[in-house]
């Protein structure tokens, strides 16, 4: 039996492939839990709108993954810590606190895109790795200053 997958079944294929299974497999198993349904030329032309809404949708998220990219890629972020007398910081910053610091800026990134080998430990200058969906990447600097 010809059918439409509806989600990704294991050891059969991905959600929205048309696969051959037993009559029985998909009569007693997959129909009844939702997983497939059966290929009629209804069935598959529905399966080519749903497959043209997911391209749309694609396209639309990557252009504006594109543009956060591009609004963020070669911003200088200003961190502002609490230095003692020999220069030493308190506190260390790590992708979490620069997670945080881009979230106020507007910026919606989450610690595990950012690459930071090790925490910040000294006031400098100091160059960012991004990660985005579609493998973009931007590149920041972030300043750690001294907060007077």
């Amino acid at each position: 039996m010809k059918v439409i997958l509806l989600k990704d079944v294991d050891k059969i294929g991905k959600k929205y492939e048309v696969k051959n299974v037993s009559d029985g497999h998909a009569r007693n198993l997959l129909i009844p839990k939702g997983l497939v349904k059966p290929a009629t030329d209804e069935a598959l032309e529905w399966l080519e709108i749903q497959k043209e809404i997911l391209r749309k949708k694609a396209e639309d998220d990557l252009k504006k993954t594109e543009g956060d990219v591009s609004a963020i890629d070669g911003m200088e972020v200003v961190i502002l810590v609490k230095v003692g007398d020999e220069g030493q910081l308190f506190e260390s910053i790590n992708s979490q606190k620069i997670s945080e610091r881009l979230k106020e800026l507007g910026f919606d990134i989450k610690k595990t895109q950012i690459t930071l080998e090790n925490p910040i430990k000294e006031i400098g200058e100091f160059p960012v790795k991004l990660h985005f969906e579609h493998n973009l990447e931007a590149e920041i600097k972030v300043i750690v200053t001294e907060e007077k």
